[in-house]
């Protein structure tokens, strides 16, 4: 691991400016579960590490609204075992069960799981070329080794997938997030914060330089009470996702009132399947009205060459 420089900073505003100071090298540090690993591997070397961890973002305070405003240094197993999360939104806490370790979870904060970064095994080996981590390099895994990439929403730069289990339940409950920047303070819908890959697969999100989390707004969704999280991966714990679906339901007289869909696994963001919405709602509660999905070839390499012109540009 190279030497780098260390600094705690005191409040969110000192962070920025700490961040901004040390300039394009410097990384914030929270939790530290990915960027700690990244930087083992070579993927990450930053000059400077600002540590965000102290903070006082880590609270979970209820709306007027009935909703929550999680701060950004919640940690994953604490949002889990909150009551407020657990009664009203079980999709979210079953989420966050399901990704990582439970001494992971004791230390992954909020803000970081959205900021985790692609585990595609080439960009986490640095002796393979990758648009992600060199943009220009190319990307060896549209014709390598990409069972568990991109089936949708990819591009001819990149089919990495995002990791998080978290931000898949937050997309479907329209979830936003809070950010301190040098212009002050602004709020961003989660379903703008990650960008599909284009032509700048290393760009993962809208923020900018010197931006910090703070806090991310959960709206009360009423019929979220009624909701899940299922996950299909390779063992039964510490395993990313094949493909996981985070859903809440309204049903009334047998009939679907209103819904909310979101992928993981599959695309270089948590994908909201607002296509499959729409074609569930006002539709019988029946197997026999489920949106039909093409039968999955042998590999996702297969899926991959027949959706890629279809769905590189982000089409839902």
């Amino acid at each position: 691991m190279r030497p780098f420089d260390y600094e705690r900073a005191e409040d969110a505003t000192g962070a920025v400016a700490a961040l901004r100071r040390r300039g394009t090298g410097a990384r914030y540090l929270g939790g530290g579960t990915n960027l700690v690993d990244l930087m083992k591997l070579g993927v990450e070397t930053p000059d400077a590490l600002v540590d965000v961890s102290r903070l006082p973002l880590r609270g979970i305070e209820e709306r007027p609204d009935g909703g929550l405003r999680i701060g950004a240094a919640v940690r994953n197993s604490e949002l889990a075992a909150h009551r407020a999360v657990r009664e009203r939104y079980p999709l979210l806490s079953l989420a966050l069960l399901s990704g990582a370790s439970g001494q992971l979870r004791n230390l992954a904060t909020v803000g970081g799981n959205l900021l985790q970064r692609t585990r595609c095994s080439y960009f986490q080996d640095v002796s393979k070329p990758c648009n992600k981590r060199e943009p220009g390099s190319g990307c060896p895994a549209i014709e390598g080794e990409h069972r568990n990439l991109a089936i949708i929403g990819h591009s001819d730069s990149c089919v990495a997938t995002h990791p998080s289990d978290m931000a898949v339940a937050l997309v479907a409950l329209d979830a936003e997030v809070e950010v301190e920047g040098e212009g002050g303070t602004r709020t961003i819908p989660l379903r703008e914060f990650h960008r599909l890959p284009g032509d700048e697969p290393q760009r993962d999100t809208v923020l900018q330089p010197g931006d910090l989390i703070t806090a991310v707004e959960l709206p009360l969704l009423a019929f979220a009470t009624r909701s899940t999280y299922r996950k299909v991966r390779d063992r039964a714990a510490f395993s990313f996702a094949v493909v996981s679906v985070a859903v809440a339901v309204d049903v009334a007289d047998g009939v679907v009132r209103d819904c909310r869909l979101a992928l993981g696994g599959v695309a270089h963001v948590p994908w909201r399947a607002a296509r499959a919405e729409e074609a569930l709602r006002g539709q019988p509660a029946t197997e026999e009205s489920s949106p039909r999905l093409p039968a999955p070839s042998s590999s996702r390499r297969d899926r991959s060459a027949t959706t890629h012109s279809r769905c590189r540009s982000g089409g839902q």
